[in-house]
């Protein structure tokens, strides 16, 4: 029965779960083409369900205020692949424990991974510099003129970076890397600790046959998705803020030219990350906290 009521402040309780309800459900699985709710479209769904016979979105948004609703956000998350048992716990442990513990003389310790894509993206016209009343102003157009996929190494206990650009992603662009990596760690270095993610090149059969000829080489892969873990990461966001933001290379070769020359510039003034086993224990506390969720 369609309900009709003289102020719109006064709809039954039983309109305002409707609206939860409603609120509550994906858009799809009640037959509407929408990505998300919003006030608007959840009153046009209770007219066309027969709930009532007209409503104000203001009045639908009052109703999810009230009870804490805002359909119309989401965030991202994930659903782990691997479970968060002891299994995952010794996994974090372990690798937390090479960040924190203090290392022999024979030891590093370096975070590796891939930015992959990294564009040139020449403009159409010059980038000009700021001026008084003006921020930099980028030329909107640009031309398509390849990627590169940038390999690095960061030390955990010096900061320093070692890094080199490639075409391509594969495990004979990954072999050079490690045997660059290779000659430029002195000998006095029997181990060198390598965490880096699950990707398959970093376990193909090129890369395990090197791995048994260089032996002081010892690969430790975090549990899946948690690339947080890996301190590269921390490093790449960085070097997208200060060298890659504003996207304007001749080409290619001129980006690799300008990475190499930005890394060699941070490596002057490079610091570790902190890592502390306090801030570990909170990691691992979010973790059971999410698996208990």
């Amino acid at each position: 029965m369609l309900r009709e009521p003289a102020d719109r402040r006064s709809f039954p309780p039983e309109v305002a779960l409707h609206v939860v309800k409603i609120a509550c459900e994906l858009p799809d699985k009640l037959g509407r083409s929408l990505s998300q709710w919003d006030s608007v479209e959840i009153a046009r769904e209770l007219v066309a369900d027969g709930i009532v016979a007209s409503i104000s979105a203001d009045t639908v948004s009052r109703i999810l205020r009230h009870h804490k609703l805002k359909p119309w956000r989401h965030q991202m998350w994930m659903s782990p692949k691997v479970p968060r048992d002891a299994v995952f716990k010794a996994t974090v442990l372990e690798i937390a424990d090479l960040y924190t513990r203090p290392l022999l003389p024979s030891e590093v310790v370096l975070c590796f991974d891939e930015k992959t894509s990294i564009q040139p993206r020449p403009r159409t016209s010059p980038t000009r510099p700021a001026q008084l009343g003006r921020p930099i102003r980028l030329e909107h157009e640009y031309k398509r003129a390849g990627a590169l996929n940038l390999f690095a190494a960061l030390d955990t206990r010096s900061g320093k970076v070692w890094g080199q650009c490639y075409e391509r992603k594969r495990q004979v662009e990954l072999i050079p890397f490690l045997e660059m990596l290779d000659e430029e760690i002195p000998p006095s270095v029997t181990t060198i600790h390598v965490v880096l993610d699950n990707v398959r090149m970093h376990k193909g059969k090129l890369v395990q046959a090197w791995l048994g000829e260089h032996p002081r080489f010892k690969f430790h892969f975090p549990p899946v998705h948690c690339s947080w873990m890996n301190q590269v990461e921390q490093w790449f966001s960085i070097l997208q803020r200060k060298r890659l933001g504003l996207a304007d290379f001749e080409s290619t070769d001129a980006l690799s030219e300008k990475i190499l020359a930005y890394i060699a510039h941070y490596n002057e003034h490079a610091h570790p990350f902190n890592w502390t086993t306090q801030s570990v224990a909170k990691v691992m506390a979010q973790c059971e906290a999410d698996a208990a969720a």
